[in-house]
């Protein structure tokens, strides 16, 4: 299996710390936050990664070098000053994530999810690490059912994408009819979201889901950084 990291975002809740640093190579514990997945890649069996990037994108092959270090193999994409955005960037990788199953990391989480124990083969076109809501994200994204598979309608209580999931390239499959006619879609390379896609397989019983219970924080603020390194340092 491959993995694709997101790290293209331009981090703009993170300044003044992202002015200069992608927020993907910021510190917490000792190591970049993009370096925690990389290791947990590679003990998952994971042998290519792809990295996107684009604000200040310059900066992730001379910190991370090929992947030698973790037994990993590096391909940097970079999607120029304007990224392609979650489903964007996927399209933009197909041809070197390939027509098996991949994993899909957001690059400003830190998390202690086992990437071993995920389907290496889900049931529908996705399979979500789903996680207790946040204090900043309280009403959650998505309901994860009792059969395993996640929905976007009910009312009962929700829980929050971790940024991990194994996805299938058929989750793309007729993506211009489900995003419609929007400037994004029309660019070259097209620029849109995962999420349309994402609801639009749910309510076809295409994707399934597990809760993580463990470790997970999206370093969303310079303060939440603080909190993780405070927190990875004192372990």
């Amino acid at each position: 299996m491959k993995a694709i990291i997101f790290s293209a975002g331009k981090g703009e809740r993170m300044r003044p710390l992202t002015l200069t640093t992608p927020k993907p190579l910021l510190v917490a514990g000792g190591r970049p936050l993009i370096a925690w997945h990389l290791e947990r890649l590679a003990a998952a069996g994971i042998g290519e990664v792809v990295i996107n990037t684009s604000w200040l994108g310059d900066q992730f092959e001379p910190a991370l070098g090929d992947g030698s270090r973790w037994g990993l193999r590096l391909h940097f994409i970079d999607e120029g000053a304007v990224p392609l955005e979650s489903g964007g960037g996927i399209l933009n990788a197909l041809p070197l994530l390939g027509d098996a199953p991949f994993l899909v990391v957001n690059g400003d989480v830190w998390t202690d999810v086992d990437f071993a124990a995920l389907p290496r083969q889900p049931a529908g076109d996705a399979h979500l690490v789903l996680v207790d809501n946040p204090v900043q994200h309280p009403r959650g994204d998505f309901i994860l059912q009792d059969d395993g598979r996640v929905s976007d309608t009910g009312d009962a209580p929700r829980l929050t994408y971790a940024g991990v999931g194994v996805y299938r390239p058929s989750i793309l499959d007729g993506w211009r009819e489900v995003i419609g006619p929007t400037e994004g879609a029309a660019a070259t390379p097209p620029q849109f979201g995962l999420a349309p896609l994402m609801r639009h397989a749910m309510k076809r019983g295409r994707v399934t889901g597990q809760h993580h219970s463990g470790h997970w924080t999206d370093v969303g603020t310079p303060e939440r950084l603080a909190a993780l390194n405070a927190a990875l340092q004192a372990v």
